[in-house]
C-alpha cells in the first residue's frame, strides 16, 4: 500500500465507492422506468444500460461487503467479525455502524432477490426492489454521519468525502422524486372529454 494511506483511508474509499455504485445503479434504474434508448438520445450508440444496472448493482453489494471487511485487518480500529455482522455494540459509532449493516442486508437482499423475479412474480419482486430506496436512505446516512477516522468526531461537512455522498444524496432525491412523479402519472385515469 502507498505510503499515507492507512486501511481506514482505504475502507472509507471503498464505501464512497459503493455509495457511487448505489448512486449510478439508481440512476439506471430510473431511466429503464423511463424507456430512455441511448440509441435515440446521447449517447446516440447502443448499449445495454439493463446489464449495466446488473452491473452497477452486483459492484455496490461487492464493496458493501468488502468496506466493513478491511476494518479488520486495522489494529487501532478493534472490530471484531461479531461487530461487522451485528455492530450494535461495535467499538465506534454503533448507531452509525448499525444503519451502515442494514443498509448491507437490504441491498444483499435486493440482488438475491432479483434473481428470482421470474419465480417470485413481478409483483412481489417489485416490492423487494424498491426497498432499495430504503437501504439507499440507511448508506447515505451512515456515510454522512459516521467518522471516516473511527474518532467519534462530528461530520465535517466540507470534507471531500462527504461532499461526495452529498452530491449523491441530491441525485437520489432528484431520481426518486421523478420516477414518484412517472408513477403517478402512470396511474392516473384517463380523462373522458
Amino acid at each position: 500500500m502507498p505510503m499515507g494511506i492507512t486501511l481506514l483511508d482505504l475502507s472509507a474509499y471503498i464505501g464512497l465507492t459503493a455509495v457511487g455504485a448505489v448512486t449510478l445503479n439508481m440512476l439506471l434504474g430510473t431511466l429503464m422506468i423511463f424507456r430512455y434508448s441511448p440509441v435515440r438520445h446521447w449517447p446516440h450508440r447502443r448499449f445495454n444500460y439493463f446489464r449495466m444496472h446488473n452491473i452497477s448493482g452486483y459492484l455496490a453489494l461487492s464493496l458493501a461487503l468488502v468496506h466493513p471487511i478491511v476494518l479488520l485487518f486495522d489494529k487501532s480500529a478493534k472490530f471484531r467479525v461479531i461487530d461487522l455482522l451485528y455492530p450494535v455494540h461495535s467499538p465506534s459509532q454503533p448507531l452509525e455502524n448499525t444503519i451502515g449493516a442494514a443498509a448491507l442486508y437490504i441491498v444483499a437482499i435486493v440482488v438475491a432477490t432479483s434473481y428470482l423475479r421470474i419465480r417470485l412474480g413481478r409483483r412481489v419482486w417489485k416490492s423487494f426492489h424498491f426497498t432499495i430506496y430504503v437501504a439507499a436512505a440507511a448508506l447515505l446516512w451512515h456515510s454522512l454521519f459516521t467518522d471516516p477516522a473511527l474518532k467519534n468526531s462530528p461530520p465535517d461537512w466540507f470534507d471531500g468525502g462527504k461532499l461526495f455522498v452529498e452530491g449523491c444524496v441530491i441525485i437520489i432525491i432528484a431520481t426518486a422524486v421523478l420516477r414518484y412523479r412517472h408513477s403517478l402519472s402512470q396511474n392516473r385515469p384517463l380523462s373522458r372529454e
